[in-house]
């Protein structure tokens, strides 16, 4: 029996699911830990007595946010601005207010690592950074205010609503994170630009913004002094770990000296293995390894916004917006560090460096990220 001219014009829709995101994302965790492993192999055997220590530690974490990053994928991202049952209380306010809670915890009973507190000690488990799981809060939080009443954000004091619910968050963090502090602001201005028509203001938040951040710098000794290590790097003590990498990077050349062959990772850059890495790409994949990585973080970002112009809502579109600028702003940050094109601060390169705070994060927004791809509907 033929059918209708109608019946074979319809196509039947279907839930998109974005596998090439998803393939990147596996790709940028299993090269970091590749790298990883060829950081901080040398120092692990020195100082544990295990060349793969950094790598196991780092691999749990990575297989944990994997599944944690699929489990979230298949999860309606609406549902954390609904209310729960029962308790009539959306997910979103629990993570705000669990995050109030645990900054003040850090602060008052944080581990101090390198002069800084920002951990929580979980025993065998290592150290929690809650700074880490308050961006996923500022995204979702901002999303969801902005996603109440856009239209509010034509004006400045609409935006200056949205900065009076994130400050408590911002301003917890600010105290013993600087860095940190500012990857959320740009992560909350952004989410803002986007949603806002009227895009004038920001020329004066950005000039507000700029001035309340000079003060914490510049009236706070160790920023500061950082600013004058950036300046001299080559004379300044301080500067020993950039200007370590900078050697490191100039060593590689086109092609590099080849996987697991950098002399400065055996011990001239300390802790290699962290906000460093980047630097010892480019010494053993060369600055084709360095343009291949920064091309895989551009296609990454880039699938990231197909799927936030093609969200099925406004708020679907503002966490992928959120989650874009995170990692787009910790990309740009990390590798101007390593460079030395902006002043020293501790930011580590998505996915890649270690760290299992920030690799489960990162996973957890990219399973955020492809729950919102999931519900795009395409044509089959």
């Amino acid at each position: 029996m033929s059918r209708t001219a109608g019946e074979e014009n319809k196509r039947k829709m279907h839930s998109y699911y974005d596998y090439s995101l998803l393939f990147l994302i596996l790709f940028l965790v299993c090269f970091g830990l590749v790298m990883i492993y060829s950081t901080s192999s040398y120092n692990a055997q020195r100082i544990y007595g295990n060349a793969t220590h950094f790598l196991e530690k780092q691999a749990l974490f990575a297989g944990a946010g994997i599944l944690i990053m699929l489990f979230v994928s298949k999860i309606d991202y609406r549902i954390y601005a609904k209310n729960l049952p029962i308790i009539r209380i959306k997910p979103i306010t629990i993570l705000y207010f669990l995050c109030i809670l645990l900054q003040v915890y850090v602060l008052l009973f944080g581990d101090v690592i390198n002069g800084a507190k920002r951990w929580v000690n979980l025993g065998p488990l290592g150290s929690f950074q809650p700074s880490e799981l308050t961006k996923i809060a500022v995204i979702l939080f901002t999303a969801y205010i902005v996603n109440m009443a856009p239209k509010k954000l034509d004006k400045f004091r609409g935006f200056l609503r949205v900065v009076l619910f994130i400050s408590p968050l911002l301003g917890l963090i600010i105290i013993e994170n600087f860095s940190t502090a500012l990857i959320v602001g740009v992560i909350m201005v952004s989410i803002c630009f986007v949603a806002s028509k009227k895009k004038a203001y920001y020329i004066i938040s950005g000039l507000l913004f700029g001035a309340l951040g000079s003060i914490f710098v510049f009236f706070v000794s160790y920023r500061s002094e950082r600013i004058t290590v950036w300046l001299n790097v080559e004379t300044e003590p301080k500067g020993y770990q950039i200007l370590q990498g900078l050697y490191a990077i100039a060593s590689g050349g086109v092609f590099g000296k080849g996987l697991g062959e950098s002399m400065q990772k055996l011990g001239f850059i300390p802790e290699s293995h962290n906000d460093m890495i980047f630097s010892v790409i480019c010494e053993e994949l060369g600055l084709f390894g360095a343009f291949a990585l920064i091309l895989l973080f551009i296609l990454l970002i880039w699938r990231i916004f197909i799927i936030a112009i093609n969200s099925t809502d406004l708020f679907g579109g503002l966490i992928a917006t959120g989650v874009l600028a995170h990692i787009a702003t910790q990309v740009l940050i990390n590798i101007a560090v390593v460079t030395n094109t902006i002043p020293s601060t501790g930011i580590p390169l998505p996915f890649i460096s270690y760290g299992g705070s920030s690799v489960l994060v990162i996973l957890f927004e990219m399973g955020i990220v492809l729950s919102v791809s999931n519900q795009i509907k395409g044509e089959r």
